[in-house]
């Protein structure tokens, strides 16, 4: 199997030093390409000189990405949802320095800065979360086999690597886990039935020492995180519940201005309208 080989080996010559990846590939219920493209324009509109890169399935012509790179192996996903051909990012990314986005975010102000700090490291997964206030968010609803199984409390939502044998052996192990699922679930309590990227990305970095590969105490990268047992709403869709205004890149929840990376969730909200 293709898969097998190091993928190291066979990565993409260096095509620019630092860029924004995102992978977007559609499923039944959701245009992640529609999600991709809105994350894309709020990077370009708060750091026009951003390059970007879209990962996908199709062949695709959007001029407005930097890089439109295909799955290198194709869409290889088990799972309805399509996440899990996440491990071909690293195969895939044309950059030196790379900082991986989930598609359904928006970018609320500069993170530009965010590379000043992860530059100093070969790979980092952001851990954490924030609530609209930007409060670190508490509630562990979503967390619960992290807590059972002692996991890093790691959001694969902002990941972060450099060319590296760091970053080879993550994605290696990141790889093992997606496709030999059905052995690895067997090492969790409460396993779930299909792998979700955070708790795959959470077992790699387990494997090779969270200080590896994590900067828990950093208060940057950190994405508000729209789900309902983190902000404390009393149904799943904020937008219907909560007030919001987009203008010209930039977002408030209840009139709470909001910076950085918003995981807003509802993936068929469309803040422009």
């Amino acid at each position: 199997m293709p898969w097998e080989k190091s993928i190291w080996e066979i990565s993409l010559p260096v095509q620019a030093e630092r860029g924004y990846l995102i992978i977007a590939v559609n499923n039944d219920t959701t245009d992640y390409i529609a999600c991709a493209q809105r994350l894309n324009a709020s990077i370009k509109h708060w750091m026009p000189a951003a390059q970007t890169c879209l990962v996908t399935d199709i062949a695709a012509n959007l001029p407005e990405f930097d890089f439109v790179v295909p799955l290198p192996y194709g869409d290889q996903s088990t799972v309805s949802w399509k996440l899990d051909n996440d491990w071909q990012a690293f195969r895939a990314s044309p950059f030196r320095q790379t900082i991986k986005l989930e598609a359904d975010m928006l970018i609320t102000s500069s993170v530009d800065h965010w590379w000043n700090m992860l530059q100093h490291k070969d790979v980092v997964v952001s851990t954490g979360a924030r609530d609209y206030y930007d409060r670190p968010a508490v509630s562990r609803h979503y967390r619960k086999i992290f807590d059972a199984n002692n996991l890093p409390d790691v959001y694969n939502a902002i990941t972060y690597w450099r060319l590296s044998k760091t970053a080879q052996e993550f994605w290696f192990w990141v790889q093992r886990i997606f496709k030999n699922w059905a052995d690895f679930r067997t090492l969790l309590t409460y396993p779930d039935d299909d792998p979700t990227t955070d708790i795959v990305y959470a077992m790699a970095a387990q494997i090779m020492g969270p200080e590896t590969v994590t900067m828990p105490f950093a208060t940057y990268p950190r994405i508000v995180h729209m789900k309902r047992h983190i902000i404390g709403t009393r149904t799943q869709d904020w937008t219907r519940e909560l007030t919001w205004e987009y203008n010209n890149g930039s977002l408030q929840i209840n009139t709470v201005a909001q910076t950085g990376a918003v995981h807003y969730n509802i993936k068929d909200w469309n803040p422009n309208g």
